[in-house]
């Protein structure tokens, strides 16, 4: 068989995933279309606000799709072709679940964030834990999201225009994004950054196609672990490779789009939906990094020299030309800047129902927003390497507390929890097992040791979960 065929299959297993599987989550949950959505019954013309289900897919797309399934895939593809498993496999049956349910769950809870989601199920420690965990992880990403396109963009532009000037322009965007009301800009300029993507997608794609289709993954190999540092594949990959497959961050950004939904059967297109459009641009850039360079160690180099964005530089004018190359570039910096606004917004949302200050006015939007603001600047000063490893691990334990959450509601109404408590046990030993080997920022344990804590961790959690799960939480809404 063709190795370019591998990239069709890919592709036609999201697309049966999201047809069959996503129909059969959607049927576990059991939408209610006449049920009024959180955009009808909390209208307030800032974060409440029904729009138009094409719209709503769209910009959750952008809201989730950061760098992560960009450099996330383009990183993971040191570990050769497993990486392509995860991906699919990540997408149909982890990601796009957890999506879907962070999604269609803060419809039900009248649009809550997701640590009241998570209370309303675990418990009030998990809710502060997820409270924690939730606006760490959103200044981590809204830091990421700003510094890898300011990179970029210093490449392609002027030398006045350097990384930090970019970084300025990008943080200011970033600013009255957090503060206007949902439908002054983000809903008016992410069609256009949507084409953009699309545009980006389908031109890499084409192209290694036309140029490159003699060489698809011409030297990955099933079955052995290509990482040029031999780093291991379990659970290093699964972390590295966070959007594109599953991803904690999007219960952060699901609360959003769940807030202007106007009717619940919108949800598995608009949640499930964008997580398996997200796993195909994972696909692409994973492709890309397996098929444009010579080998592991040529992508290695190209990744050291630069980060992963030095990889969209390179393979996207080699590929597409000077103008198309731009383009795709252009594509690459769109997705990372319309997540980094969203992740800053939901930061200033998720503190606002901390604190329980309401946000209608542009005073209180604002008496927020500044102070997180000036962690972010202070947050981007750090080495980009290093702020990627916290985000990856804080991703993933963010995604393991979010399916158990969901997992808890399917199980105590008496419905089909498996779908969310085999992920939610999976990354669950995966971000312990990472945190238990990893040097640099976790406790630097062998991997031998970490794998065993990691399993018997996970382990235990499920035994818990099983022995107590139906036990319902004191103040959680009974009619959902």
């Amino acid at each position: 068989m063709p190795r370019f065929m591998w990239f069709i299959i890919a592709t036609a297993g999201l697309i049966v995933g999201y047809l069959i599987y996503g129909r059969f989550v959607e049927k576990v949950f059991g939408p209610q279309p006449q049920r009024p959505t959180p955009a009808i019954t909390h209208a307030d013309g800032v974060d409440f606000v029904a729009m138009p289900k094409w719209k709503l897919w769209l910009i959750q797309l952008l809201n989730i799709a950061g760098v992560g399934p960009v450099f996330g895939p383009i990183m993971g593809a040191l570990y050769g072709p497993a990486a392509l498993l995860w991906i699919v496999l990540g997408s149909i049956f982890a990601g796009a679940v957890h999506d879907y349910f962070s999604g269609m769950l803060s419809v039900r809870y009248n649009g809550a964030n997701v640590p009241e989601i998570v209370g309303y199920n675990l418990g009030k420690i998990a809710q502060w834990v997820m409270r924690v965990f939730a606006v760490l992880l959103l200044l981590l990403v809204g830091v990421v999201f700003a510094t890898a396109p300011a990179g970029l963009l210093a490449k392609l532009t002027p030398e006045w225009l350097d990384f930090k000037v970019w970084l300025g322009v990008i943080f200011f965007y970033y600013f009255l994004a957090t503060i206007v009301p949902i439908d002054k800009i983000i809903g008016r300029i992410y069609p256009l950054f949507g084409a953009l993507l699309l545009i980006m997608a389908a031109g890499i794609t084409l192209m290694l196609f036309v140029d490159d289709s003699g060489k698809f993954y011409h030297w990955a190999e099933w079955g052995v672990n290509q990482h040029p540092s031999q780093l291991p594949l379990w659970p290093l990959m699964f972390i590295t490779i966070a959007c594109g497959a599953l991803s904690g961050f999007h219960a952060t950004q699901s609360p959003l789009m769940a807030r202007c939904v106007d009717n619940e059967r919108e949800g598995r297109s608009v949640f499930y939906g964008a997580m398996i459009a997200e796993g195909f641009i994972g696909l692409v850039w994973a492709t890309v990094g397996m098929t444009f360079y010579q080998d592991p160690a040529a992508l290695a180099a190209s990744i050291n020299a630069g980060t992963a964005s030095n990889v969209v530089y390179e393979s996207s004018r080699a590929l597409m030309g000077s103008f198309g190359g731009l383009l795709a570039i252009l594509g690459v910096i769109v997705l990372p800047i319309t997540s980094g606004d969203t992740a800053f917004r939901a930061a200033r949302l998720t503190i606002a129902d901390m604190i329980r200050m309401p946000q209608l006015t542009p005073v209180k939007r604002l008496t927020i927003a500044i102070p997180v603001f000036i962690i972010g600047i202070a947050l981007s000063q750090i080495d980009f390497n290093i702020i990627w490893r916290y985000f990856g691990w804080s991703n993933q334990t963010l995604a393991a507390i979010m399916l158990w959450a969901a997992a808890a509601y399917l199980l105590r109404r008496d419905r089909l929890h498996w779908i969310c408590t085999v992920p939610a046990v999976f990354i669950t030993a995966a971000s312990v097992t990472y945190i238990c080997y990893e040097p640099s920022m976790g406790f630097g344990m062998s991997i031998g040791v970490s794998e065993i804590i990691g399993i018997v961790f996970s382990v235990i959690c499920l035994g818990a979960f099983l022995a107590i799960g139906r036990k319902p939480v004191e103040g959680a809404p009974l009619d959902v």
